[in-house]
Parts: structure tokens; C-alpha cells; sequence
């Protein structure tokens, strides 16, 4: 059956098609393709519309941390993506002569398993992202179209229009992820407004090819300068990034990145792009009216002081694709739309205030509290382990709520499980392959009888960390969170815990409604747990 005979497209307005209705994804960024992926390796199609026709030449974002990397591997992009990074040190600050006032290193091993800071170059993701999508007969692209219109319904299917070369169409779609950036049609379409979160600066962004020996310490360099405050940065092998916010009377580029030159460097030097932007900090007041979801830029903007703008974005995308599968494919709950707003945006406004404040202690505008600010700044930096505090994961736990069963405050619940590289055959492999797209329960010792019962309901894995044969990792972390066994989201959240000496989880009830299943699960990954240990993780 063709596309036009299954009404997807060119149909008249009416009920949707018999055959499933995709989810449409208007927008074909970063954020909008790996929702596509994530979508696809649970079985929904989809069908996912951008005005360009190819990917946008231009660089944008350069910088993304573990937990995201974490996520592209979930995508199945994870190996790809690691040919085009280079880890990163951290993020220093420097007074306007350039002397070092602090210094926040960043691992080359986070508890994702990746370097807590990546640089890369977004073309080069966008082009890798789209080449995995071309390979997934469940999602479609079109290019070159304009979404023209969103229409939300309290029940049923979502009408979907848009404008190409041959007219105007309409998709019937299950649901609509508006991944349409900040200038979003869907984010009009479902009523919602902007929250100003009180910080708008113009900065201009400059791209540089260059062979020169550029003073580099394979970080970030924040320049606290009253009067040019500026960002720099290495992104590539010979590709480098600096931001200077606007003032009157702006100097010519080689003049403003001439402290990093070697003196009088008149050798090869490109300027691969040099343009304004405004930083801004918005949180959208609802990200979602029925089945139609905001996404990224669409849902929050934040300013780029701790290079968190894509990465929220794409937690946006992960937090959400296996909700959406769960109740696409698996008969879950409704109800469980509503965690997605309710568990991201307060992440969202978190990672905002902390880049707004970043700003404003590092740029320290130029009023008169400038120089106070920038002295205490100083001075908090010398505070012993300071810098090493605030060098840990940007990401707090996830608030409390149904996908999340925490009751005391310091619990593993609503954080992420760490990922060693595991063995348990003997293959060495990241333990988030091993376990699949699922649900999984871990333990600390071998399941006991009415824990291996609870995972058969739930048709999820019982898997004692002693099989999975890793460093040691998995099991001193439960013990350090006092758990016997854990509950992980597809996300690899923790959503309950068996506390040490206690028999069951806590509330089953409270979560279990939520994922009820009254169709067959999804297909098992070609490679599971059950099949990898050397001993049934399930007897």
C-alpha cells in the first residue's frame, strides 16, 4: 500500500487511516532525528518533515557531555559519533590578562562510560544522524517541506499540514513531536507562551580554520572581562571557537582572537563563520496539549555558558521516546504522558538558572556590582574541592512522581544507573547494550522468589550485577545507595529500589498501573541478557 492509499498523504479531513498512523516529527535537527532513531528501535514509525532539503551547513553547538553520549548510544549512533569528538579538559576562568582564576576539570571517564565533555562539530552530527536514519525502513524524511499547520485533539489521531513543491498535504499522525526550534509552529499551535527567565545578551560567534599554533588547553576559556568578556574553545583539529558579547565599536575578528595567536601571525586563516546571536533564557509555560509534545528550542532556550542548549534537547527526546513507545506499542497508560513535562522541565529550568548565573558571574555585565562579583567568584574558587564540586554531572536527580519512587532525599532513585563495560560471556560490551531497550531489574544478589514474579508481570529482566561481570562498579554503587535491587527505566533512570533487608519494592502499585501492557511486548533486541550471561539471570 502506497503512502497516499494509506491517507497519509493528500487526504481529505476526516477519520485517520486504518492501517497505524505515524508520529510526525516536524523538524529534522539533532533533537527531532534522534527521536526518530529512539522511536524506531521500539517499532513505532515515523514520518519526520524539515524545510531543508539536506543538512544545515552551518556549526552551531559544539560541546555535549557524557549523559548524551550515553543517549547517541542508545540512538545507535554511539560508535559513529565517537569518530568525530575529542574529549575535552573542562572550563577555566580567566581575568581579562588571561591569568588563570579557577579551573573545572572534567573526566575523561564519566559514570555514562564516555569523557564528561565531548567537542564536536553539529554538521557532522546532523550528517551522521541522517545517514542512520536513511537506514531505518520505520522512519521516512521528507525534506524540503514546510509544516503549515498542528492541529491538537483531546482523543485520537492529530491532523498534520504541510506545503512542498506539489501543494498542500495532511498526515494523520498518533502523535506530533514539535522539534521546530524557537521559532516553533507547534509550540503556537498548542496555546503555549514563553516564561522569561530575565537574561538576553548579543553575542557574535566566530568559526576559525587554522593551522597556527592557537594557544589551547583542550578546554573552555571563559575570559571575565567587564568590558569584553569572551568564550574560547578548541572544536576540531584545526577548528576553533570563540564568542565575544556585542559592544559598540566592535574590532575586526583577527583582532579580537589575536591574544591566542602566536605574535604577528599572518599565516593561513579562514573564517568559517561569523554571525550574532541573542542568548536568551525561556522555558515554554506547557510543553504539551494531548498527543502533541515540544521538544528542545521548541520547549527551552538557554544560554551556552555550561554547553547544556542540545544536551537538554536530546534528554527532551530520550525521556520521551520510550513513553511514547510504551503506550503506542505496548498498551501502557495515557497517564503516562503526563511524567514528561513534569520530569523535564524542572531539569530544564535547573540547567537554565545554572548557565544564567554562570553568565552573569563570568561575563559580570557591566554594571557596578561587575568587579564585586567577579572578587567573590575569585575567592569561592579558592575554597577547597570547590572546583571539583562543581566539575561533577550538570544532571541532578529527576523530582519525585510517578516514574519516580524516591522518599528520602539522598537515594539512587531519579539518578542514572552508572555503565561499566561488562563481560558476562566473555564479549566485552557497555552494559546498555547488553541489557537492551527495556525495563531491567539489577540485583545485588540472586533474584529472590516474588522479585523474579514481579519482573515476569512486568516482562522485564531480573539481572544479578555479579553475572554481568563488570569492574566492581554496579555493585558498589548499589551498595553505596543501600539497595538490594533496583528498577531501571528504558532512560536507565532508577524508578524504585529494594532497600538492603527489605523483600519488594516499595509501592509497585503506584507505577506498575502506569505500564500496564495489554499487547505483546516489543521484540527482544538480537542480543539480551538472558542470552549473554553464562547463567539464566531469570531461574
Amino acid at each position: 500500500m502506497t503512502a497516499d492509499q494509506a491517507g497519509l498523504r493528500g487526504a481529505a479531513p476526516g477519520p485517520a487511516p486504518t492501517d497505524p498512523a505515524p508520529v510526525v516529527i516536524i523538524g529534522a535537527g539533532p533533537v527531532g532525528v534522534t527521536a526518530a532513531l529512539l522511536l524506531a528501535r521500539r517499532g513505532i514509525r515515523t514520518v519526520v518533515l524539515e524545510r531543508h532539503q539536506d543538512v544545515y551547513p552551518l556549526p552551531r553547538a559544539v560541546a555535549t557531555d557524557d549523559e548524551v553520549r550515553r543517549i547517541l548510544q542508545a540512538a545507535g549512533v554511539g560508535e559513529e559519533f565517537a569518530t568525530i569528538t575529542r574529549p575535552a579538559n573542562g572550563l577555566r576562568l580567566l581575568d581579562a590578562r588571561h591569568r588563570v582564576m579557577a579551573e573545572f576539570r572534567r573526566s575523561g571517564h564519566g559514570r555514562h562510560g564516555y569523557p564528561q565533555t565531548s567537542m564536536f562539530d553539529q554538521p557532522e552530527l546532523e550528517r551522521l544522524l541522517r545517514d542512520a536514519l536513511a537506514r531505518r525502513p520505520e522512519c521516512e524524511l521528507r525534506g524540503g517541506v514546510e509544516a503549515t499547520g498542528v492541529s491538537p485533539e483531546p482523543v485520537g489521531p492529530v491532523r498534520v499540514t504541510y506545503r512542498d513543491e506539489d501543494g498542500e498535504h495532511q498526515l494523520w499522525a498518533e502523535a506530533v513531536l514539535g522539534c521546530d526550534g524557537a521559532g516553533s509552529l507547534t509550540r503556537a499551535a498548542i496555546g503555549a507562551e514563553w516564561e522569561d527567565l530575565r537574561f538576553e545578551e548579543r553575542w557574535t560567534v566566530v568559526d576559525v580554520r587554522t593551522k597556527a599554533d592557537v594557544r589551547c588547553w583542550e578546554g573552555v576559556d571563559q575570559v571575565c572581562d567587564p568590558h569584553r568578556p569572551a568564550t574560547f574553545m578548541r572544536v576540531g583539529e584545526d577548528r576553533y571557537r570563540w564568542e565575544f558579547r556585542l559592544q559598540h565599536g566592535q574590532p575586526p575578528v583577527r583582532e579580537l582572537i589575536a591574544p591566542w595567536l602566536p605574535p604577528s601571525y599572518d599565516g593561513e586563516f579562514e573564517v568559517v563563520r561569523e554571525t550574532q546571536y541573542t542568548f536568551r533564557a525561556r522555558v515554554a509555560d506547557r510543553w504539551r496539549s494531548g498527543r502533541v509534545f515540544l521538544l528542545g528550542d521548541a520547549a527551552h532556550l538557554t544560554p551556552p555558558f555550561v554547553g547544556q542548549g542540545l544536551c537538554a534537547g536530546l534528554r527532551d527526546a530520550y525521556n520521551l521516546s520510550w513513553k511514547l513507545a510504551r503506550v503506542l506499542g505496548q498498551g501502557g497508560d495515557e497517564r503516562l504522558f503526563d511524567t514528561y513535562e513534569s520530569e523535564r522541565k524542572p531539569h530544564a529550568r535547573h540547567v537554565i538558572r545554572l548557565a544564567v548565573a554562570m553568565g552573569w558571574a563570568m561575563t559580570g555585565g557591566q554594571d557596578g556590582a561587575a568587579a564585586l562579583r567577579r572578587s567573590v567568584l575569585a575567592a569561592a574558587c579558592r575554597i577547597p574541592g570547590l572546583t571539583t564540586a562543581v566539575g561533577r554531572d550538570l544532571s541532578p536527580p529527576l523530582t519525585a512522581g510517578p516514574l519516580v519512587r524516591r522518599r528520602l532525599r539522598r537515594s539512587l532513585v531519579g539518578t542514572h544507573c552508572p555503565q561499566p563495560w561488562v563481560a558476562p560471556d566473555g564479549r566485552r560490551s557497555r552494559l546498555d547494550d547488553l541489557l537492551g531497550d527495556g525495563f531491567t531489574v539489577l540485583t545485588a544478589t540472586e533474584p529472590w522468589p516474588s522479585l523474579r514474579a514481579l519482573a515476569r508481570g512486568l516482562g522485564v529482566q531480573a539481572v544479578p550485577v555479579t553475572d554481568l561481570r563488570d569492574d566492581g562498579t554496579l555493585a558498589a554503587w548499589l551498595r553505596a545507595g543501600r539497595a538490594d535491587a533496583v528498577l531501571l527505566r528504558p532512560d536507565r533512570v532508577v524508578m524504585d529500589l529494594v532497600p538492603a533487608g527489605r523483600d519488594d519494592f516499595t509501592d509497585t502499585a503506584a507505577w506498575a498501573s502506569l505500564l500496564h501492557t495489554t499487547r505483546s511486548p516489543d521484540p527482544s533486541p538480537p542480543r539480551t541478557v538472558a542470552n549473554s550471561l553464562p547463567r539464566s539471570a531469570g531461574r
